[in-house]
């Protein structure tokens, strides 16, 4: 199935938690019905891909939020 750019790949600096960040890059794509957020290191290792529910279709901003979560729920497991 092919995929939909949403949002294309996005460099951010994600405040983590004590004063700590990490350099990722992400990028929203829709494959078939479903919407995703996939999540990278800088260095284009892999670090996540999350399916994001429906009638979660977020603007921009939104986004970089979920990215924080997303990350803080990665790193903790």
């Amino acid at each position: 199935m092919a995929q939909a750019i949403v949002q294309d790949w996005t460099e951010s600096s994600v405040l983590l938690k004590y004063d700590e960040h990490r350099d990722v890059k992400y990028r929203v794509y829709r494959e078939g019905e479903a919407l995703f957020q996939e999540i990278r290191g800088t260095d284009d290792a892999f670090i996540h891909t999350l399916e994001i529910p429906d009638g979660m279709k977020l603007e921009k901003s939104s986004y970089e939020v979920l990215l924080r979560y997303v990350l803080l729920d990665v790193i903790a497991a």
